[in-house]
């Protein structure tokens, strides 16, 4: 028969037994729970600069076109036209690259390429004399500027003015003025682009090259490389064709 020991144990607690420090898991999820906060927080920030200023873009131009301008910052109905020119357009000093990569990129986001055909940083070679050595060196022709060849409407001039670096076009007021011929030669810039009679959706016959006397309808013109592509029947099948414009007519 067992000993009686004379220790008293109340139910429910065991002797010799230290209190345990238990974790405090509550501020640790809390801890968790943060940190997973931040974590998502930082990926939503990992939305590029330029998907974000696209839609910086996207948004003021809607708003624009939404809410109406007033006559000050409309464009001028007078500076529109179908016939695509080369126009300045003001940057802030040192974005003039950023400009281009922007302006190329929201044409291809907005599939303007049929109505804004290039975008041009003039560059032009310095020659810098430096611990004796002579060396060319690349300078921009016309900091603060940027050349855009593009057809003037409403929805190319909001985009190119409100394309991030940009402040507005060289013009008085809103009617951007395109550069003359005599300007742009300086430029290296090619002049006497062959003007042509017929847009999309036209009929065209083919009149020289291996496609002549063929008759199409005009799909797709590209002022840039100066073709017009045309759907013509081969084989039973409407076919594109990119045909050039001197190689067009309109036949009706």
């Amino acid at each position: 028969m067992a000993e009686k020991t004379g220790v008293k144990v109340k139910a429910g607690v065991l002797p010799e037994v230290r209190k345990i420090d238990r974790p405090d898991f509550t501020k640790k999820a809390a801890a968790i729970e943060n940190a997973e906060a931040e974590r998502v927080l930082h990926q939503d920030e990992k939305i590029t600069q330029d998907k974000a200023e696209e839609a910086v873009m996207a948004a003021s131009i809607s708003s624009q076109e939404a809410a109406g301008e007033d006559s000050e910052n409309a464009l001028d109905e007078s500076a529109i036209s179908d016939e695509p020119k080369w126009y300045v357009a003001h940057t802030y000093s040192g974005y003039e690259n950023k400009v281009k990569s922007n302006l190329d990129r929201t044409i291809e986001n907005r599939h303007l390429e049929n109505q804004i055909f290039e975008v041009r940083v003039p560059m032009q070679d310095v020659v810098e004399v430096k611990n004796g050595v002579r060396k060319a060196v690349p300078r921009k022709m016309f900091p603060g500027y940027v050349l855009v060849h593009m057809i003037m409407n409403d929805e190319t001039w909001y985009v190119v003015r409100n394309t991030t670096g940009v402040t507005g076009f060289v013009g008085p007021g809103s009617k951007p003025v395109p550069l003359s011929e005599a300007e742009m030669r300086p430029l290296g810039i090619r002049t006497g682009n062959i003007s042509v009679d017929f847009k999309v959706g036209d009929p065209v016959a083919v009149v020289a090259g291996v496609w002549k006397d063929t008759l199409g309808t005009v799909t797709k013109i590209d002022y840039n490389k100066q073709v017009a592509t045309i759907s013509v029947e081969l084989f039973g099948r409407e076919t594109p064709v990119e045909i050039s414009f001197a190689e067009v007519r309109k036949t009706n």
